[in-house]
């Protein structure tokens, strides 16, 4: 692996591109791969990396979040949902619960798990009791979800679907006009899923390279020399540099599973706002585990920031790739891992979280922060 890395990292310096370049690599993964093995530093100088909008726990509705947390005070409930999700913060007033672990932490019976599988387990295993799971995630996510509710839920487990779909949040920048971006490394394991054929829409209409990545040194660099050779041939295309595992036309069981058990709705997305077709919605045929239908929902009325990235937080601006992490006006003061007041700063695919991890502590050409 590190011969094959060195190989590409050759490849890219022969380029010498005559101006800087800006790759967004949208997966939260590959921010991982990136910031963890020093890529950024091995690169030459005019090629930029940009985190994504990548990481589902950073894009999660607030008032979802909000929502579940209602039920998991107020209902005789138990609400499951994937680990970071319990430590991402709501908007509300100093001193109220703000988050499902400070939930937890008063008496509600709230769960971490690690797999869809693990929430039908905890349903089968109390049969008396209510289980509401907050499925939160991308296509990746939302498949293994799509296949425990084809094989059949008990009448006690109900969903609180926050799922998306990644594309649309790319399409949207690169509609904007705004977009900032000279090429894209497309998420692997989406693409796995899916299929490569899903990003060809970025070189094809937008005429901006584009690669499908894995997730080692050598499989980024790989897809960091294919749309820098893109860019400097003036040929975009989406070429698959992830062809041991993402095969034309994606994964059919995976893609079935996905179609029988979801629509394709309208969604929001935490602080970028609704993106037409981006999310994932139960069919009619299962609104029996649709937890909205069963419980009461909680009014926004009288709640400020509905919805909103909380007080001076950037985390919105990070996702959509307009600043890098530690230009966030509170990154490291007083947003941190142990203390996180955006969403970016608690996921492991967050890229604050990502950076912070790394080694960069200080924030860089910020702002002072919101009161």
């Amino acid at each position: 692996m590190v011969d094959r890395a060195q190989h590409w990292l050759e490849k890219i310096r022969t380029l010498h591109p005559i101006r800087p370049v800006r790759i967004m690599n949208v997966c939260g993964g590959h921010e991982r791969s990136i910031a963890l093995t020093g890529l950024r530093s091995l690169l030459p100088e005019n090629i930029c990396l940009i985190p994504g909008p990548g990481c589902p726990v950073c894009i999660c509705p607030e008032e979802d979040l909000y929502q579940a947390m209602q039920w998991a005070l107020r209902e005789p409930v138990t609400l499951v949902s994937f680990g970071d999700m319990l430590r991402v913060p709501v908007n509300v007033p100093r001193g109220e619960v703000r988050s499902l672990e400070e939930a937890k932490a008063t008496g509600a019976d709230v769960r971490p798990i690690a797999s869809p599988r693990d929430a039908l387990c905890i349903a089968k295993a109390h049969p008396e009791r209510p289980v509401i799971f907050h499925a939160v995630g991308f296509e990746t996510t939302l498949a293994p979800i799509a296949a425990l509710i084809a094989e059949g839920l008990p009448d006690n487990l109900f969903l609180l679907m926050s799922g998306r779909l990644t594309w649309p949040a790319v399409a949207m920048l690169l509609e904007s006009g705004d977009a900032g971006l000279d090429a894209l490394i497309a998420p692997g394991h989406v693409s796995t899923v899916m299929g490569p054929e899903e990003w060809d829409f970025v070189a094809a209409r937008h005429g901006i390279p584009i690669a499908i990545a894995g997730f080692t040194p050598d499989s980024l660099l790989a897809a960091i020399y294919s749309v820098l050779k893109q860019a400097s041939d003036g040929q975009p295309t989406c070429e698959n540099c992830y062809t041991v595992v993402v095969k034309p036309g994606g994964n059919p069981v995976a893609r079935r599973c996905l179609a029988e058990c979801f629509e394709i709705v309208d969604a929001n997305w935490r602080g970028i706002g609704t993106i037409p077709r981006s999310g994932y919605a139960l069919k009619d045929r299962l609104m029996a585990h649709d937890a909205r239908r069963h419980f009461p929902e909680e009014s926004a009325a009288g709640r400020r920031r509905v919805g909103e990235m909380p007080p001076g937080c950037d985390c919105a601006r990070v996702v959509l790739g307009k600043i890098i992490p530690s230009e966030c006006r509170i990154y490291g003061s007083p947003c941190t891992p142990r203390t996180p007041v955006g969403p970016c700063m608690v996921s492991d695919e967050g890229a604050c979280r990502i950076w912070w991890a790394s080694g960069v502590r200080e924030r860089t050409g910020a702002a002072a922060p919101s009161e």
